[in-house]
């Protein structure tokens, strides 16, 4: 049988829910996790960084964590911004269930977990956060990256968390190089290994990608 990724959209290892404590939003929470996702045993160290460098969230508006995993990042806006619409997006089925069942432990009714075909094409985003699948391979990376930052609005960022060994670097010069003359991009944070690059749109549609 074939391993199991946390990238996959069925994962196919029975689900088995597990408690797990973590600070979000300067709050001690329990959530649950499971095999199958992306670190299931504890906060990763990358969403960490992203979540502690990180200007506050918009207060209203569309949010998005692009690869919810089982949730951290889209709690967390959810929790700062209870007024904003997060909209928490993967491709792994396991990883919505378990974006869906934390939201609702904590009461958090403004976290919208789904696939990303299923957010509306007319929705824009006042920011996007993400710890971007890098082991999905480059050519699956760009796209996903090229589908999503240009539904920005005028003047909102992006926050992308990425391992220096990872290829932030790489990733920040393609940034550069592909949303040339629609967005400026800069490396916010560096921290325990990984970088936080923003990317902020500063063109509207007319240059749109």
């Amino acid at each position: 049988m074939a391993a199991d990724h946390y990238f996959s959209d069925q994962p196919q290892g029975e689900l088995v829910l597990s408690p797990l404590t973590v600070t979000l939003a300067d709050r001690e929470i329990e959530v649950v996790t499971a095999g199958g996702v992306f670190s299931p045993r504890a906060l990763d160290a990358g969403t960490r960084v992203l979540l502690t460098s990180a200007p506050p969230p918009p207060t209203t508006g569309h949010v998005l964590d692009l690869g919810c995993g089982w949730g951290p990042i889209a709690l967390s806006l959810a929790l700062r911004s209870p007024d904003a619409t997060v909209w928490a997006v993967d491709v792994n089925e396991r990883s919505l269930d378990l974006t869906r069942r934390n939201a609702a432990r904590l009461g958090l009714s403004n976290v919208t977990a789904v696939r990303p075909e299923q957010v509306p094409d007319d929705v824009r985003f006042s920011t996007i956060w993400s710890n971007p699948p890098i082991r999905v391979g480059k050519h699956e990376l760009h796209g996903m990256l090229e589908l999503w930052l240009p539904r920005l609005e005028l003047d909102a960022s992006a926050w992308l968390v990425v391992a220096r060994n990872l290829g932030s670097d790489s990733l920040h010069r393609w940034l550069e190089e592909s949303f040339a003359g629609w967005a400026s991009v800069a490396r916010a944070t560096a921290d325990k290994g990984y970088r936080v690059l923003r990317v902020r749109r500063t063109a509207g549609e007319a240059n749109a990608l």
